[in-house]
């Protein structure tokens, strides 16, 4: 039996016993997480969600944390003399073993959900616990969160993209690490727009009123 689960923005198929790297979770070495993500279960017969695959889930134990090939990036914009970087970064990922796929009963089995690092604000990461809830729309996400169209250069297209990707206020962007940056960066297309923009100085401005 297998399992396409999607964490990250990635979709991976995957078997009882299989060694993934995903992109960082929150979560300890030891520690078992559940992806409820689940798009199809293969095997004797074939579920396709729609789109997932309802009471379905792929438990997994957290092996350790590590971090990927390093990538150069190299910016040289045209005539503007000196305007060039080189930068590396190496991506925060998460090793883990695929224990069990289950094709029903997810929501009882009280396992800790498989919750990425970049997508949600530390505080909800210490709260997080293993309860059933219906995927949030944008809109719902972003309720009594920030107006982010207050930073430069975000408008609403902008805003939708931040809010999909779970940043809500000034204080998740004030707090953002250059990996953070480079990690957004890559995500979303921004190329170098938050860095240019001078985002992580005005959230903080924001941030304090």
């Amino acid at each position: 039996m297998f399992a396409v689960l999607k964490t990250g923005g990635k979709q991976y198929k995957v078997q009882s016993g299989d060694m993934l790297r995903v992109e960082r979770l929150a979560a300890d070495a030891g520690e078992t997480v559940q992806f409820n993500e689940i798009l199809m279960l293969g095997g004797d017969s074939t579920v396709i969600g729609s789109p997932l695959v309802a009471g379905a889930a792929v438990q997994a134990e957290v092996i350790d944390q590590i971090k990927g090939e390093k990538v150069i990036n190299f910016v040289k914009r045209r005539r503007k003399h000196g305007s060039q970087r080189t930068r590396g970064h190496r991506q925060k990922l998460t090793l883990v073993r695929v224990t069990e796929i289950l094709a029903s009963g997810a929501d009882a089995t009280g396992v800790k959900a498989a919750i990425g690092t970049g997508s949600v604000s530390g505080a909800a990461l210490a709260s997080a616990a293993p309860k059933p809830a219906k995927p949030a729309k944008p809109a719902e996400a972003a309720a009594g969160g920030d107006d982010l169209k207050r930073l430069s250069g975000v408008g609403p297209a902008l805003e939708k993209k931040l809010h999909e990707a779970g940043v809500t206020s000034f204080a998740q962007i004030a707090a953002w690490t250059p990996e953070d940056v480079a990690a957004f960066d890559e995500k979303l297309n921004f190329k170098g727009r938050i860095e240019r923009e001078g985002w992580i100085a005005q959230a903080k401005d924001l941030a304090q009123g």
